[in-house]
């Protein structure tokens, strides 16, 4: 399974899922091509009415805490009820590129 298999999976099997959408976005910053360290989790679920931002995001780190640990370097969370995900127009921000780390330091020749 892959690492986005084993996330995508935990999240559906935890929590009501009105809407999920994961993105590896890992090709953005400086790993190896195929890696799955960076993802943007987009989640709509009614288990977050009533939650702050804050909980609902300690309740998605809860629940893959073993992918944070080990392969994910990066987890962008976008998490709404169906509600907000309503009044939000249904979409998000794209992600920016990464423009930090070893990719500017001369140690790296770059």
């Amino acid at each position: 399974m892959t690492v986005a298999q084993a996330i995508e999976s935990k999240v559906r099997d935890a929590l009501p899922v009105a809407h999920l959408q994961l993105e590896n976005e890992s090709h953005k910053h400086g790993v190896p091509p195929n890696s799955e360290t960076h993802f943007k989790l987009v989640l709509v679920s009614e288990a977050f009415q009533g939650q702050m931002p804050v909980r609902r995001h300690q309740t998605v780190y809860g629940l893959l805490g073993e992918e944070l640990d080990g392969p994910v370097h990066a987890l962008a969370l976008h998490l709404f009820t169906p509600d907000e995900w309503r009044a939000q127009g249904g979409e998000v921000a794209a992600s920016p590129d990464c423009l930090g780390g070893s990719k500017h330091d001369p140690e790296f020749g770059q």
